[in-house]
């Protein structure tokens, strides 16, 4: 045993990322911390045929090509059975180059939405594993983790997930789902075979199943099994219908639970306080929660495509609400970043150009992809501890911590203060000491840090901003440090 000869993005540079008990995964080798951004969607990402026996079921959920990323794929990048597999390589590299760091897939869906990813030789033989097909997803997973790709597993899908298929039908037991939700044979062997080929990857987290709706002891009991069973232990976290948060999450916080964090999903628009009422209730309960922003409402918009794609004009509306991908960078990308969350991933609804279930084409939401890249490397380049701050919206006159402006700092030190609609506020600096600069990121564009009309701030009272350098009426990102 040596150091490793890899060097980043790799993740063998960096060691195997766990979760500490912290509100950010670490990565034991290099000990920094990880903030994640990338795609949610599609959820039947492995739905691909380049992979063996994968087919679809009549009526649902269509395969995927993944051909629009067949030109993404490098001379020397894997592929299997006579070239076989290079479009799901080429999607992969397309995101890497983008800066993303995370690919999220469920790894059964038997009954669900599409009805067509299953680890098993037939789609209800829970005790038989196509062993073809899963080395051919480990040839995906490996490489991901060589192009810096944390690997967001869903264990199963609502519809399978329990024994139960709609309120109408709530006495149906239903083959698809294991043991009816329980932890019986079926569970295990499915749970067993998932660590035993895919636990070794050093950056994944295991999640109990989208939208889960298994009782609260099946939870525990899930999450207790794998807990025990990986031997790497990975973060674990639910994902579970914003509705259902509030009575669903209060009984998996503690210390006693194997559930180290949340997959939330909720309206885009309440990101910073969803993911603040998270963090600060796990802190009490005595187990830190990792908190991260995986599935922007509403279900049918999600993140819209890029203005021109498809012919897309750029807006996502239901009812009486518009919205954006700007509105997405400001209250969901840096609204889950500036309450001290662990980052995004982006779900695309079911209504939109490339949606979740049909999505082969990564490149529909690219800017978006690039203003998370910016978020990303403003926090790497300017050596931000965003791992020794808080969130301290109070400071900025937002006790509500409403959307009006964020601020994540280590009080005395450093402060960085985010405004999503631009203008101005003030900085209550009154138990700070010393004198601080003030400067100013532009999280549309990037790029080095600039001077604004304010250039330092003295501590020991409430200091006003002044105004950012140019465009005062778009959002921009303030970042205050001690001199």
């Amino acid at each position: 045993v040596k150091k490793s000869d890899k060097s980043a993005p790799d993740l063998r540079a960096r060691g195997r990322l766990a979760y500490s008990g912290e509100r950010y995964l670490r990565f034991l080798g290099d000990g920094s911390y990880f903030l994640k951004a990338g795609p949610d969607a599609p959820e039947t990402l492995l739905a691909y045929t380049g992979f063996d026996n994968t087919v679809e079921t009549i009526g649902k959920g269509p395969l995927k090509t993944w051909e629009p990323h067949l030109r993404d794929w490098r001379e020397g990048d894997p592929s299997w059975q006579a070239g076989r597999g290079k479009a799901l390589v080429g999607a992969v590299n397309y995101l890497a180059g983008k800066g993303m760091n995370v690919m999220s897939f469920l790894t059964y869906n038997a009954g669900g939405d599409g009805d067509n990813v299953w680890p098993y030789v037939t789609r209800n033989g829970k005790f038989n594993f196509d062993v073809s097909k899963l080395d051919q997803w480990e040839v995906l997973f490996a490489y991901a983790q060589s192009r810096g790709i944390y690997l967001h597993f869903k264990l199963q899908e609502n519809e399978s997930d329990d024994n139960r298929q709609g309120a109408a039908r709530r006495d149906t037991i239903i083959p698809e789902s294991m043991d009816g939700g329980l932890l019986g044979m079926e569970r295990k062997l499915y749970l067993r075979e998932m660590v035993a080929r895919f636990g070794h990857h050093l950056a994944l987290n295991w999640n109990l199943g989208e939208e889960n709706t298994q009782s609260y002891q099946e939870q525990r009991d899930m999450a207790d099994y794998l807990s025990r069973l990986d031997p790497y232990r990975h973060h674990i976290v639910i994902h579970t219908f914003p509705g259902h948060q509030d009575r669903v999450y209060p009984q998996l916080l503690g210390a006693d639970s194997a559930i180290s964090g949340p997959s939330l999903q909720n309206d885009w628009e309440v990101v910073h306080q969803r993911t603040l009422k998270w963090l600060d209730a796990s802190a009490l309960a005595g187990r830190q929660w990792v908190c991260a922003n995986d599935e922007q409402n509403p279900a049918g918009l999600g993140v819209p495509p890029d203005p021109g794609y498809e012919d897309f004009d750029g807006t996502a509306t239901e009812k009486d609400r518009s919205y954006d991908l700007h509105d997405i960078r400001k209250y969901t990308l840096w609204g889950n970043l500036m309450a001290g969350g662990a980052g995004v991933e982006y779900y695309f609804g079911y209504r939109l150009p490339q949606n979740d279930l049909l999505c082969e084409d990564f490149r529909s939401r690219d800017r978006s992809w690039d203003y998370c890249r910016i978020a990303l490397e403003f926090f790497a380049d300017q050596k931000i501890p965003f791992w020794r701050m808080e969130n301290a919206d109070a400071l900025v006159e937002n006790a509500d911590r409403d959307n009006s402006r964020y601020c994540l700092a280590r009080p005395g030190e450093i402060y960085l203060v985010y405004l999503p609609e631009g203008g101005s506020c003030d900085l209550d600096l009154s138990a700070a000491e010393g004198s601080y600069e003030l400067l100013w990121f532009n999280p549309r564009k990037g790029g080095d840090l600039e001077f604004g009309g304010t250039r330092r701030l003295p501590g020991g009272q409430r200091a006003g901003l002044g105004e950012p350098p140019s465009d005062p009426d778009q959002d921009w990102l303030a970042v205050i440090r001690r001199q």
